[in-house]
């Protein structure tokens, strides 16, 4: 299933986020987890432009894994995941990286979850939109390699 939230902004100024747009394009071994709703205004509001940056920044589909997620009664989270990565607000969207021995799927069944390390994770809200926030937490682990 996926997110109509994450439908691409069509006026998604790539030119303006050539930076961004080129650090989500440079690592092919990050992937992109995105939980949200599409009843959620937060998420209505700020996955459109990261659907277009990943769009710009040529990642395609099998890197990018969209969970619905359902809004209890109790103001709690439901759905895919949401238990194992700690989910309590969305938009969530983390970012891991796949250890490099399994990029080249020489395992044949994919990475396990033991060969992804956690990178970065926007959670609902920053100062600055989803995917310049997650660019600048990519560029700084990086740097740090």
């Amino acid at each position: 299933m996926t997110l109509e939230t994450m439908e691409p902004d069509p006026v998604f100024d790539e030119e303006a986020h050539s930076d961004t747009i080129d650090t989500l394009a440079e690592h092919d071994e990050l992937t992109y987890i995105v939980w949200g709703g599409d009843w959620c205004g937060d998420c209505r509001a700020q996955l459109p432009a990261f659907g277009a940056a990943l769009q710009a920044a040529g990642v395609g589909d099998d890197r990018v894994e969209e969970i619905p997620v359902e809004k209890l009664d109790d103001g709690s989270k439901a759905g895919p995941k949401v238990e194992e990565y700690g989910i309590e607000y969305i938009p969530t969207v983390v970012v891991e990286r796949v250890s490099p021995r399994d990029t080249d799927g020489a395992s044949g069944n994919g990475p396990r979850a033991d060969d992804r390390e956690e990178i970065a994770r926007f959670v609902e809200e920053e100062p600055v939109s989803i995917p310049v926030y997650l660019a600048e937490r990519i560029r700084e682990y990086f740097a740090e390699r």
